[in-house]
């Protein structure tokens, strides 16, 4: 091999690097963009009354908010909160342009591994026409309740 060669190898290693995935916990400065992922998704909105306080309020309280990074952005998210009983599983996603590509799993292997660490069993909502989110979860051994209603009350009554 030449030296040039070597060079070439070498940027090759390090653009493989800087290109792969890697996980890491949200921080305040990244709010803009975890939302802008969150309306992509349609996970996001002014009704679900996610703020930065919110999230924040949630990671103190023993949550974590798990960011899915490539190139130094952010591609994928899923948010656990707990009560001490039960873990909930919330805004578990990939921006649309790296649907697709079997980042899910990785992203669910990773999600599973903290749901395991935090030890309680999880929970979570799924829109019944989003058929490839079932899938995923059906094939993590999420199973449904179909006998029961969802109701939620998002704002309180003044």
């Amino acid at each position: 091999m030449t030296i040039c060669s070597l060079g070439h190898l070498q940027n090759y290693e390090l653009m493989k690097e800087n290109d792969r995935i890697i996980f890491r916990n949200y921080l305040p400065e990244d709010f803009d963009e975890v939302m802008n992922l969150w309306k992509l998704t349609g996970m996001g909105g002014a009704e679900r009354n996610d703020d930065n306080e919110v999230i924040m309020r949630t990671i103190k309280a023993g949550g974590n908010l798990t960011l899915m990074m490539k190139n130094g952005k952010i591609i994928g998210t899923f948010w656990l909160t707990h009560d001490n009983r039960r873990t909930f599983l919330h805004h578990f996603g990939i921006l649309p342009n790296f649907q697709g590509l079997g980042l899910a799993k990785v992203l669910m292997d990773k999600c599973i591994e903290e749901i395991k660490n935090i030890g309680y069993q999880v929970k979570l909502e799924v829109h019944k026409e989003n058929f490839r989110a079932l899938s995923l979860y059906r094939k993590y051994n999420f199973f449904d309740f179909s006998d029961y209603e969802l109701m939620m009350l998002r704002k309180l009554p003044k």
